[in-house]
């Protein structure tokens, strides 16, 4: 038997009149059941809803755009977002739109110059975004922020506190405290600081932590070694550790290094193999932390003891702050959030 064109054709997206059809109410019934308008009765609404879930009707986001001149899109501009915190922040920023009924669009950059930034926020502009969150690691970048004209909200996560701009950050400062404060009770007479890249605001604001709490106890601050988040710059930095060890060995005086902290997990697993290599035990010899609570920290061997950030909460922070102020028509003020960090003591640092 032959087959109709009907029946072998491309099925039709079915259209709000189908709906309207189906559930036996008007077309602008339908429309304000989709506009959650509370004009409508619930028996009508529940109606509408069954004939929608039937067709599988989906509304076209582009013909809604045209009506309420709203695309219920937030932009993201993120650095590095191969690294473990940019690319949790990332993560954490889409799902919190989603919950707010947001969808998100991404502009990654490789470098975060001003030009970039700018071309980076143009192009999200030219998407129909209604507002931006800025993951601005980077003091050039920063900077650049400050003295753009911006069309919509803008909100910064990891910005500093110098922008006359709305942010959300984590208490860096803090966090280095903490597990600066850890090594110190445990008996050692300062801790070494492998930092990230300087011009990284993080960085700087964990070597900022890591100064005072060893300032405030009365101890000698090494000169920090600097890497670049990388576990080889770790493991660089942990040969060159690992010769002091050696070196005040051989003197047959107290260890220089007994405690080190460093600025995030990627790094310390490099120092933990530079200083197994140089047969270093951890925490015997060594105590090591680190930074960011990465998923693979607890199987560290040994694990790793880590500073937590919630990105989770810096998300929700982020989208709430951005959607307050597109509901309140604010594109200017500094509002902040700053969340804090959580040590996690494993046996990297202490015999648990």
């Amino acid at each position: 038997m032959s087959q109709t064109a009907e029946s072998t054709g491309p099925r039709r997206a079915p259209t709000m009149a189908d709906v309207a059809k189906l559930a036996g109410v008007s077309h602008q019934t339908v429309s304000r059941v989709l506009s959650d308008h509370p004009n409508v009765r619930d028996s009508t609404r529940a109606e509408v809803q069954r004939a929608i879930e039937q067709l599988g009707y989906r509304r076209n986001s582009s013909a809604r755009a045209l009506v309420t001149r709203r695309t219920l899109t937030l932009g993201v501009v993120a650095c590095n977002p191969t690294l473990f915190g940019p690319a949790s922040m990332l993560f954490g920023l889409e799902e919190a739109a989603r919950d707010e009924g947001y969808m998100v669009s991404a502009v990654t950059l490789r470098r975060y110059t001003a030009k970039a930034l700018e071309e980076a926020i143009d192009h999200l502009s030219d998407w129909g975004v209604e507002g931006i969150v800025v993951m601005v690691p980077h003091r050039a970048a920063v900077a650049a922020l400050a003295e753009l004209r911006l069309p919509f909200p803008v909100v910064t996560v990891e910005g500093g506190h110098n922008l006359p701009i709305a942010g959300v950050s984590v208490d860096q400062d803090l966090g280095a405290r903490l597990v600066t404060g850890h090594l110190l009770a445990g008996g050692h007479r300062t801790v070494w600081h492998v930092a990230g890249p300087s011009d990284w605001l993080e960085a700087e604001a964990r070597v900022q932590g890591w100064r005072a709490a060893l300032e405030e106890a009365g101890a000698e601050v090494p000169p920090p070694l600097v890497g670049d988040w990388t576990p080889l710059s770790g493991y660089r930095a942990g040969q060159e550790l690992a010769g002091r060890v050696a070196a005040s060995s051989a003197r047959r005086g107290a260890p220089e290094v007994s405690a080190v902290f460093v600025a995030n997990d990627q790094m310390a697993l490099g120092v933990m193999r530079a200083f197994r290599e140089a047969g270093l035990s951890v925490p015997g010899q060594v105590a090591i932390a680190g930074f960011d609570d990465i998923p693979e920290a607890e199987f560290f061997a040994p694990p790793l003891t880590t500073v937590r950030q919630d990105f989770t909460a810096v998300g929700q922070a982020s989208i709430r702050m951005l959607v307050s102020r597109l509901e309140s028509g604010t594109t200017d003020g500094d509002e902040r959030v700053v969340i804090e960090p959580r040590l996690i003591v494993r046996s990297s640092t202490t015999q648990i």
